[in-house]
Parts: structure tokens; sequence; C-alpha cells
């Protein structure tokens, strides 16, 4: 073990263009994915916070339920429509980073939209009122209960985050774990486990954890700085 842990330490101390290039295409890949995944997730959420129609708690469940999709199977119906004889398969997709972002984003949205969902529907509950009075319809209420609480939004995006870079399973099987093309964090730390290389999968995955951190104390940074210059 003490061994294992001198190497570690080494691999770190040494880190090579591939592992950083590996940990920049994990982060390129899971922000990308959740930048989509809030773009799309936000304002659905909030429209399902804010408005009334039939049908709406059996998609608020629905939701719930998306938010613990496996992600070998989003992973498996992704491959499916990319492969070539896949709807998708004349894009040439498949094995791409593009890929993986698309698998990723499927993942982060529904948990998004659903955090979002709770959050406007807090929001409502002190405001709602007061905009329906103003005859505002259910797009526009819903877009200014997100500014409203834009800054408790983080919590969804950060949540977002750690499921994106740290998921394995869609990745894997959409992105082919190609070195120096779609090799990630996590499926690097898979191979070298596998392989036996337990040093440089521990390197890695310290690299991870370190890379989670940052962005989350980077995040936490931005939104004590936004409460304090913007109420």
């Amino acid at each position: 073990m003490s061994q294992t842990l001198q190497e570690t330490f080494a691999h770190l101390w040494t880190l090579d263009r591939d592992v950083l290039a590996i940990a920049w295409l994990s982060l390129r890949v899971s922000l990308t994915a959740v930048g989509i995944g809030l773009l799309l997730g936000v304002p659905l959420g909030a429209l399902i916070a804010v408005a009334r129609f039939p049908g709406r708690d059996a998609l608020v469940g629905l939701l719930n339920t998306f938010m613990g999709l496996p992600p070998v199977i989003v992973g498996l119906i992704l491959y499916l429509a990319l492969s070539r004889s896949g709807p998708l398969g004349a894009l040439g997709l498949l094995f791409t980073p593009t890929a993986m972002v698309a698998a990723q984003a499927v993942l982060a949205t529904p948990l998004v939209a659903a955090l979002t969902r709770q959050v406007i529907a807090d929001a409502e509950a002190h405001l709602g009122e007061q905009l329906r009075s103003l005859r505002l319809s259910a797009p526009r209420r819903a877009g200014v209960l997100i500014y409203d609480a834009r800054f408790s939004l983080f919590t969804a995006a950060l949540a977002a985050f750690g499921r994106a870079i740290s998921e394995i399973g869609a990745v894997l099987v959409v992105g082919g774990n190609i070195d120096g093309h779609t090799r990630t964090m996590t499926t690097a730390i898979s191979l070298e486990t596998q392989k036996g290389d337990l040093s440089l999968a521990l390197a890695l995955g310290a690299v991870l954890m370190s890379l989670v951190l940052a962005v989350n104390a980077a995040a936490a940074f931005l939104r004590g700085h936004a409460v304090k210059a913007y109420g």
C-alpha cells in the first residue's frame, strides 16, 4: 500500500500531457453537457412549476423518475440512434466527444429540470399570487421567478455537473474510451484499475476530485459575490 501511495504521488507530481489532456476533455465535455442541461432544464422545470394543466402531476412524477435514469440505458439508446444503421448514423457522431456530450446532457437535463421545478415552486409560493394579479402569462411568470431564484439555481447546476463528470456508463458506450480521443477521467480510472495500475488510477481519481472541488469552489465564490453585489 505504501508503495502504491508513493507511486500515486509520483504520478501527481509529474503529470504528463496525456493526463492533462484527459482531464481537459472530461471538463470540457461535462461543462458543455451541463450548459445544455441548464438551457433546456431550467425553462422546462420553471414552466412545470407555474403552469396548471391536465396530467401535470404525472409529468412531475415522470420528471422525478428521469432523475434516476440508468446511464448505461441512456448510452445504449444513443448508441442505437448514432450507429451506422440508426436514424442519426449519417452524422458520424458515434465514438466522438459530441456523442459523450449528448449522453451527459440527457442525464443532466432531467436533474436540472426537477430541481428547478422545486426551487421555482417554492418561489411561487411567495410571489405567485402577486404575479398572477398582474395577469402575466405562465412563461412570463416563469421568467420572473427564474430571475428571482437565480442564485438558488446554482444548486441545480452543481448537482448536474457532479453527475456529468462522474458518469462512466453512458460515455463508455457512446465514446468507446479511445486513447487520445474519447478517454475521460472516469473511463481511464476504470481501465487502469482493471489493468492493475492502482497508483495511476488513484492519481487520476485525485485529479478528478480536484476538478470537482475547483468547480464547486468557483461556483460558491461567484454565487457569494453575486449575492453581495445584487442582493
